[in-house]
């Protein structure tokens, strides 16, 4: 039983209309629909990504605000998330083991999804097949593993850097500040253990920490409220900007993309949750939201907090090592964007400029995915990731060019790979630990986001110690 009772709530007498209505399900796919019918609209009026139109722009200034909302709540989430997670540690008798377990899975699904990569480009020959006309350019940025090593050192405390563009049409400076989110872990994990270090005296500063990581779930729940909303303004303005034609050339490297990115999703994950004795219907059921977002945002960071929420509330992982696994998975456990997508990407690049590939460069490959995608922390993902491996292969850099054009649609598949991942090894790991609440992740779902989607979720049992679920 736990420790905490829950309230019991009324019955639901809402008719099915209105069921479905106030589905949170439902309105996303809603929103999808319209955003996509939107976006055929105003480019039937003539709006293009250089010359939008009203229709457009408002469509493309719905879903940047709501990305942006998502994001400037990112970073004192994971802050205080880290910071109180690693603060329950002291309760939980097999911290380092669970920590461990998290890195093993992460590693195993990589090796699992870079080897279907690998299969699927030498089996489809992307690269022999692609459309003529193709133009090599220079990567805008380039991954190496030394800029991942200096990235962990924090240049501050927040891991704050602003970005300067001079325009010379205009004769201005744009000035935008972002923010290392693998720096910001490494803060607030260190700050975390100080606390512990520092025992009794640093009990005020985490029961703030704590009670500011209430607040701030808060806020994001109510960000999360209005998720359709920025669901029809994100899809809208992704078919205005990038439409379908741009696959034209490149169609079968994205296929080969896309049924890679089909297979871990719906192939691999569904073994792994069906071996772990979990249900996976209801893992999907309840990831789904996460995964819906992360389509169309394109941003696992943006999406870390609703796939937090859905981890915890829907999934059942305690909240004190979900804090720990998911922001930690947000930034290093990407199937899709650093294991099929370099997989596949590189062996294009090798095909189309007639370099054969050996044994040992297929597990270089195998290596930089399952190893290097932390590399692609606080930085543009998928392309960091693959110069990354061109440069390891020696394969040559202009080829990132090529796949630059429908880089975006590819994004959103990889990113709903990604964020998926990013829910379900915490949930292997919590099942297997026995800390897994399976009364919650079974809950029935009832079109609502979250199981048991009630009000205040600061009742919920914190499971912040390792006796198993069954015993509590």
């Amino acid at each position: 039983m736990s420790s905490t009772t829950r309230a019991q709530k009324a019955p639901d007498t809402r008719g099915p209309v209105r069921k479905l209505l106030t589905s949170f399900g439902f309105q996303i796919v809603a929103a999808l629909v319209l955003g996509i019918a939107a976006g055929l609209i105003a480019r039937q009026l003539g709006a293009t990504a250089d010359n939008p139109s009203g229709l457009s722009a408002t469509l493309d200034t719905i879903g940047s605000s709501y990305v942006t909302l998502l994001r400037a709540a990112v970073v004192p989430l994971i802050f205080t998330a880290i910071v109180a997670s690693i603060s329950n540690l002291r309760r939980v008798q097999n911290a380092a083991r669970l920590a461990g377990q998290t890195l093993l899975w992460f590693a195993i699904t990589a090796f699992i999804a870079v080897t279907i990569g690998i299969v699927l480009g030498v089996t489809i020959q992307p690269g022999n097949r692609a459309g003529e006309g193709l133009e090599t350019g220079d990567p805008y940025t380039v991954g190496t593993w030394w800029n991942f090593l200096l990235g962990l050192i924090p240049q501050n405390f927040l891991g704050i850097g602003v970005n300067s563009s001079f325009d010379a049409e205009a004769g201005s400076v744009t000035s935008s500040v972002s923010f290392n989110i693998l720096q910001v872990i490494v803060v607030a994990a260190v700050v975390g253990i100080a606390a512990l270090k520092a025992g009794k005296k640093a009990e005020p500063f985490l029961v703030f920490t704590e009670s500011l990581l209430k607040v701030i779930q808060r806020v994001l729940w109510w960000i999360i409220r209005i998720a359709p909303l920025g669901t029809f303004g994100l899809i809208g303005a992704a078919v205005v900007k990038y439409g379908w034609e741009k696959l034209a050339s490149l169609g079968w490297f994205a296929i080969a993309v896309y049924v890679g990115l089909a297979l871990v999703l719906f192939v691999v994950y569904p073994i792994l949750v069906k071996t772990h004795g979990l249900s996976i219907k209801q893992f999907f059921s309840g990831v789904w939201p996460a995964v819906q977002l992360a389509f169309v945002s394109r941003s696992s960071i943006g999406t870390l907090p609703l796939t937090e929420r859905v981890t915890e509330r829907n999934l059942g992982v305690p909240r004190s090592y979900a804090s720990f696994a998911v922001p930690f998975g947000a930034t290093t456990k990407m199937d899709g964007c650093a294991a099929i997508y370099p997989a596949i990407a590189a062996i294009f690049v090798a095909q189309f400029f007639g370099i054969e590939l050996n044994f040992v460069q297929y597990l270089l490959i195998v290596l930089v995915s399952v190893v290097g995608s932390a590399a692609t922390a606080g930085t543009t993902g998928a392309v960091v990731m693959l110069t990354l491996t061109l440069s390891t292969l020696g394969l040559p850099l202009e080829g990132v060019g090529l796949l630059l054009a429908i880089d975006p649609i590819l994004d959103m598949g990889r990113t709903a790979v990604n964020v998926a991942g990013q829910a379900l090894v915490p949930a292997i790991v919590a099942k297997r630990e026995g800390i897994l609440d399976e009364g919650r992740y079974n809950a029935p779902r009832a079109g609502l986001p979250f199981a048991e989607d009630d009000e205040d979720d600061t009742t919920e049992a914190d499971a912040s110690t390792s006796e198993p679920a069954a015993t509590r």
